[in-house]
């Protein structure tokens, strides 16, 4: 018996094969994958023209091949992604993106369909990552079907996956940072394994993404980083864990959850800088310094120019920090008498500071111990601490300030050129130079680098862009005047253009008439291209950033309130046929909308109702479940309160695809609830089987609604007046209809 049981299993050895591979395949996630690139990618090209946002980040992307700088207010990594795509399909950027609704040419100049790809495979791929965060937390394949399908089949999430915009690619890398964080967490009995490395550094990875396609990202990692909190304050408590292995778990954490996600966010801004090297249109939002870093524009106009300031310059003074760029200026108008809230002025000559390049922006160093304004041979440099005058150029008067109080912010005292009308109101017009960054660039006034602040000797107060804007008196322009607080940005400036003044022989020249001379070469030039290190114009484009966001106040017709999202109160209207009904417009899929607002409601009142029975000693739930269902909630339930609740705070104008973050977490949490209520509210198996009745009902009425709204997200054909009137569910739908727009 032995012999031959021995035999029957070298038998069985020898039939095996040599290399053999085991595959088991999901059929169902391979048909939720199918629809889901299927409904993205069908009639991408479609409609051939600008739709949305395609305004802006399709001219982004031009800018991008062209290396041509520009500024906007979101990260780099989903723009540069964009231009990949567009520097593959061999695009050159010189397409021009005027306005919504413009069409595409049909000559191929521009690759449409491959620009739209990027956005729509992110989009296509967040169906599989939400079913695998499912199947991995340990709910049934039922519950990870029905969230997967939730997400191919609303409206909203369709439509901003089918077009030229970044709010897909935010939404994959946020879904993929938490199925990487579901994946970790199982492994923590294999801590240091390669595995848990692996999830642990597409974590990193993903976090960083998510926050440098926008920084709505951050939300999402905030909610990442609790989690993780958690786990460690338990592995703290776990008395088999050395304090060895609490410390390579945390130094684990450091160097992969911080240190690394610094690192490729540094290395992103770090292609975009390399990328974007020449001067473009929104240079004059950026410093002096970082125009001037930029091949063409200010560095092209400032090169060969003398680089220290000395007594008899003629410079430009730009406002250093301000999110309005602006020059020093002044011109032959004087202040009204009375303002119109009764207080009177000066009646001096106005200052104030101009949003373009002019030649009344330019002014006259003087030395207030000498009559003549010209460069003396050597030039005197001026210092930090040194006492100047300003000559306004083309009017020849000198910038002052005195005891009265400013025109639109009285707290300020009024600054003015000097006009001497024989009464009390003396000249006061000399300014002490304080170089605020003399630690680095040195204690003598540099154009483009040194900072300064100008400080008036009379009363100690500095000259301060106020951020008001002038009445029709002042054009419009910003006000200036002398603030008794010094340390502040706003009272920061720095010499942008700078010359030497030169009358030759006759050293009663005009003073404006050296001003509209044609330069000549300077004799004692000491700056030609200033160099900006990449730490700096890193540091100064994220400060940009982060101030541009929430200085976006613009009225608009589609724009919304965070209480209006709960119910999609109002949607956007994306593009419209400019000869019939069909259009884009942006609205979820109700039924799925509606449902998982009031699945919130009911998991919360259920969770509640479990809490309290298990103080009572009531076991209802196993361990494994209470865990699954309140990290379910943490999850999908805090990722919605952490996406949402931050916009009650934002004083910026915001729309309904905002929500997107919150929402598709409100989306993951309706099938928690239904499974919830599915195993452990219902009893019978008729009340179960009532249930699931239900859910056909249901989920049928999503897909039918989802098909009755895809031509406001695909705009593939013309609705009638009645067939758009009858998909207007709420009154404030501001779906468009031709024949009642005026032209």
């Amino acid at each position: 018996m032995e012999t031959t049981s021995t035999a029957e299993k070298k038998e069985e050895i020898k039939q095996k094969p040599l290399l053999g591979v085991t595959v088991h395949v999901d059929c169902v996630l391979l048909v939720i994958t199918a629809c889901s690139f299927l409904t993205r990618l069908w009639r991408l090209e479609e409609p051939r023209s600008i739709v949305f946002d395609e305004v802006h980040f399709g001219r982004f992307t031009g800018y991008y091949l062209q290396n041509v700088f520009f500024f906007d207010l979101h990260p780099p990594l989903g723009k540069l992604l964009l231009a990949a795509a567009g520097y593959v399909a061999g695009f050159q950027g010189n397409f021009q993106f005027t306005s919504i609704g413009q069409e595409y040419p049909c000559d191929g100049d521009i690759p449409i369909w491959h620009l739209r790809l990027i956005p729509a495979l992110f989009g296509a791929l967040l169906c599989p990552v939400i079913y695998q965060i499912f199947v991995t937390l340990g709910f049934n394949y039922w519950t990870a079907t029905l969230a997967a399908s939730l997400v191919v089949f609303d409206n909203a999430l369709l439509t901003q996956s089918r077009f030229i915009l970044i709010d897909s690619m935010l939404l994959f890398f946020c879904v993929l940072s938490i199925y990487s964080l579901v994946r970790f967490r199982r492994l923590k009995d294999r801590a240091f394994s390669k595995e848990w490395w692996g999830c642990l550094c597409m974590l990193g990875v993903s976090i960083t993404c998510a926050i440098s396609v926008k920084y709505a990202g951050i939300f999402t990692v905030f909610i990442v980083g609790l989690v993780l909190l958690y786990d460690y304050w338990q592995l703290i408590g776990d008395q088999t864990k050395s304090a060895r292995t609490l410390w390579h778990h945390l130094l684990s954490y450091f160097g992969v959850l911080v240190v690394l996600p610094i690192m490729l966010y540094l290395a992103i801004f770090y292609v975009n800088l390399q990328v974007l090297y020449k001067s473009g249109p929104h240079d004059d939002r950026m410093t002096s310094a970082f125009q001037a870093s930029l091949e063409g524009g200010l560095s092209k106009i400032t090169k060969g120019q003398p680089l220290e300031v000395a007594f008899g310059s003629q410079i430009t003074l730009r406002h250093t920090h301000g999110s309005h760029p602006c020059w020093l200026h002044s011109h032959k108008h004087i202040y009204p008498i009375r303002y119109s809230d009764g207080r009177g002025s000066s009646a001096q000559q106005q200052v104030t500071c101009y949003s373009f390049k002019d030649i009344n922006n330019w002014w006259i160093v003087k030395n207030p111990n000498h009559t003549n304004i010209q460069v003396s041979d050597p030039p005197e440099v001026i210092h930090d601490g040194d006492i100047i005058q300003l000559i306004h150029g083309m009017t020849g008067r000198t910038l002052n300030s005195h005891d009265v109080a400013a025109p639109v912010t009285p707290q300020m005292m009024e600054v003015t050129c000097y006009i001497d009308y024989n009464i009390s109101h003396a000249a006061q017009n000399l300014w002490k130079v304080e170089i605020v960054n003399a630690d680095i660039e040195g204690d003598t006034w540099q154009a483009i680098k040194s900072q300064v602040r100008l400080v008036h000797v009379n009363t100690s107060c500095a000259l301060k862009v106020s951020g008001a804007q002038l009445p029709d008196w002042g054009f419009y322009q910003f006000e200036v005047g002398s603030d008794r607080i010094v340390n502040q940005d706003a009272n920061i400036w720095n010499v942008e253009e700078h010359k030497y003044t030169r009358f030759g022989d006759d050293k009663d020249g005009d003073i404006s008439d050296s001003l509209q001379q044609p330069d000549e070469e300077q004799t004692y030039t000491t700056g030609s291209n200033h160099h900006l290190g990449f730490m700096d114009k890193f540091l100064e484009l994220q400060w940009r950033m982060l101030a541009a966001n929430q200085e976006v106040h613009q009225e608009h017709r589609y724009s919304s309130e965070p209480l209006e999202w709960l119910l999609m109160q109002r949607g956007i209207a994306y593009w419209m046929n400019p000869t019939n009904n069909a259009q884009i417009h942006f609205l979820g899929n109700p039924v799925i909308w509606w449902s998982s607002s009031i699945s919130l409601v009911i998991y919360i009142l259920i969770l509640c109702v479990f809490v309290v029975r298990w103080c009572r000693q009531c076991d209802d739930l196993s361990t494994d479940e209470w865990d699954r269902f309140l990290l379910a909630g943490v999850l999908f339930g805090g990722g919605w309160l952490a996406n949402y609740l931050p916009y009650f705070l934002m004083e910026r104008t915001l729309f309904l695809h905002h929500y997107l973050p919150a929402y598709i977490c409100k989306i993951a949490l309706l099938p928690v609830t239904l499974q919830l209520i599915y195993l452990h509210v219902l009893r019978s198996q008729i009340q179960r089987s009532l249930f699931t009745s239900l859910l056909a009902v249901w989920f049928t009425t999503v897909i039918m609604v989802f098909y009755q709204f895809t031509p406001f997200s695909y705009g593939h054909y013309s609705l009638s007046d009645e067939g758009i009137e009858s998909r207007r569910w709420m009154d404030t739908w501001g779906f468009l209809i031709h024949s009642q727009l005026h032209v």
